[in-house]
């Protein structure tokens, strides 16, 4: 039974959640980028990819800058601050990041336009330090990661409509028979993006997110405080080997599929959007589901929502493609498919490394059906790996900062760390499309699923090892 005392405090996790949004609203416009980029500047598969690089590489660099700035101030630079500055510091740097979108579009520089989304990156990377943390705190530990995988229905949701919005900017109407582009026209939609940013930062700083909230720590063996790092624990540094393969096979599928339904079914980049939005719905739809613990359900009312949840969110995409006036007759069969995720969630019983293990698996299945098939079935392959990823990040997080005791705050910026993994595995998967065909390319997404599943399989006896009780995922306090 939940008590007071876990319940999620939603007049500050209210606002805190607006970040996520816009975190996944650029990365799945970046989707839409990369194949009007890679038109407009006459790009190869491979170098249409330094889009994803540019993006995902800042979260890197805005770490190891935080670490820098952490150890010259002697103090961890968010303690110093404050996290709701932190926050409005963040937004700020990614309005910075916006505005070289205007001379890079004037002057047709590529170069200018991969600066801008980098900078825009480094904010989101101070962003995330802050928010994941705070998002944790704003309730009980034990109803932490389900506030995290509610956020990251926000954040998809950001994802589900901001292919939709940047392609609308870019190409008008859906039904517009001009299908030519011009660099320039990408330019408005992120100025007004910036001045968004803006107006957020002043909100949040004014919001009742705490300055410095109680974190709380794990618990752990004794011997395991007297570790010197993080990094001393096998659980965090293959859980930072998860992390960045997790993190590139969700972008890297997304990133690569314009290129294939152009290349082998045919479809004009004006058309690909609603697609884009399906893949990126499609972990909404899973993260919907996982965050169904963090209301006060009773335990009949629960089941039932984790039926509800999917199809909700299944409606929003549905509803926002409608908006746009897209067909959505071929989508209603991908009904079905969201069944699978239903029933692997209720496999996996709230526990992260049998969820993991089963979700990864079916990652797999889902790319080798695609690189198998053709059509709209190859589509819906390739769709569903946003499914199979929903809850990956919640998972792996969990596993890998469990036991860490006082190194909990150490262990989690160096996961973030690792979101890298979106850039380079969208990089390498570029390259083998070049070389082997596209379709074929997506056999680095199976190898990504397959160490996930390795991951899955070999933290828990670590953690056993530690004397570490695995918290379930879904567990209600």
């Amino acid at each position: 039974m939940r008590t007071q005392q876990s319940q999620t405090q939603w007049g500050p996790f209210t606002p805190l959640v607006s970040v996520f949004f816009f975190w996944g609203f650029v990365a799945a416009s970046n989707d839409i980028l990369i194949p009007v980029f890679k038109q407009a500047f006459h790009l190869t598969q491979t170098q249409s990819q330094f889009v994803s690089v540019a993006f995902y590489v800042a979260y890197t660099v805005g770490s190891l800058l935080y670490l820098l700035a952490s150890f010259l101030l002697g103090q961890d630079v968010l303690n110093k601050i404050g996290y709701k500055n932190g926050l409005a510091l963040g937004l700020s740097i990614s309005a910075l990041g916006t505005l070289l979108f205007y001379p890079a579009a004037n002057q047709g520089s590529f170069a200018l336009m991969l600066s801008g989304l980098f900078i825009v990156g480094l904010g989101f990377s101070l962003q995330q330090t802050a928010a994941n943390p705070l998002a944790i705190a704003l309730g009980s530990q034990q109803t932490g990661s389900q506030r995290l995988t509610l956020a990251g229905g926000v954040n998809n949701f950001g994802t589900t409509i901001g292919p939709l919005i940047v392609s609308f900017a870019i190409f008008g109407a859906p039904s517009a028979s001009n299908t030519s582009l011009s660099i320039e026209s990408v330019k408005i939609p992120y100025l007004i993006l910036g001045a968004v940013f803006l107006l957020v930062a002043v909100m949040l700083k004014f919001s009742a997110i705490p300055d410095r909230p109680v974190l709380q720590e794990e618990t752990s063996k004794e011997s395991a405080h007297e570790r010197g790092s993080a990094l001393h624990f096998p659980q965090l540094w293959m859980g930072m080997i998860a992390i960045f393969l997790y993190v590139g096979v969700e972008v890297s599928t997304a990133s690569n599929l314009p290129a294939y339904m152009e290349s082998k079914l045919g479809y004009l980049t004006k058309d690909i959007s609603p697609f884009i939005s399906l893949y990126w719905a499609s972990l909404m739809i899973g993260r919907w589901t996982g965050a169904v613990e963090a209301f006060s359900f009773n335990a009949s009312v629960a089941k039932l929502a984790k039926f509800f949840a999917p199809y909700l969110a299944f409606s929003v995409f549905l509803l926002v493609n409608s908006i746009a006036h897209h067909a959505l007759d071929h989508f209603y069969v991908y009904g079905v498919v969201v069944l699978i995720l239903i029933a692997a969630d209720m496999a996996s019983q709230g526990d992260p490394a049998k969820m993991l293990c089963i979700f990864s698996i079916l990652g797999i299945v889902g790319l080798s059906i695609g690189m198998n098939t053709s059509g709209m079935v190859s589509i819906y392959a390739f769709t569903s790996i946003g499914l199979f990823c929903s809850t990956l990040w919640p998972c792996i997080f969990t596993l890998a900062i469990s036991g860490l005791g006082k190194h909990t705050g150490q262990g989690s910026n160096y996961l973030i760390m690792m979101i890298m993994g979106g850039g380079f595995v969208s990089l390498l998967q570029g390259m083998m499309a070049d070389k082997v065909g596209i379709q074929a390319s997506y056999f680095v997404g199976i190898i990504c699923f397959a160490y996930l599943a390795f991951y899955a399989w070999k933290v828990k006896g670590i953690l056993v090892q530690q004397g570490v009780t695995l918290a379930r995922v879904t567990d209600q306090a």
